[in-house]
């Protein structure tokens, strides 16, 4: 956040932040306070029942506790939701996306 993204940060811009509970924590919160402080739109998922993270973020989507190194399998899956009605939403066809490489290129 510290070297260029935050710039980008202005009154109601999305902010989507992985928030488990885990070594990352503390930082992760931290940053959701720079980019609340600019006036960002703060979405987060987050350990099911933390309510630290609820207190801080406008939108929470909860998956359950789990082992740390498991948690990326678990987070996956609202983040692709998201993606995926973002796009139905700005009228894209998720079915045929552009620029889709059709072949693989061997050297």
């Amino acid at each position: 956040m510290k070297h260029g993204p935050i710039a980008l940060i202005n009154d109601g811009m999305p902010a989507v932040f992985i928030a488990n509970r885990g070594a990352q924590y503390t930082k992760v919160l931290a940053n959701i306070e720079e980019v609340r402080a600019r006036g960002g739109h703060i979405i987060a998922v987050a350990t099911e029942g933390d309510e630290q993270v609820r207190s801080v973020a406008e939108e929470v989507l909860y998956v359950p506790d789990c082992a740390e190194c498991l948690s990326p399998i678990l987070t996956v899956v609202p983040l692709q939701l998201l993606a995926y009605h973002a796009a139905l939403l700005r009228g894209h066809d998720v079915d045929k996306p552009r620029n889709l490489a059709k072949s693989v290129t061997v050297e």
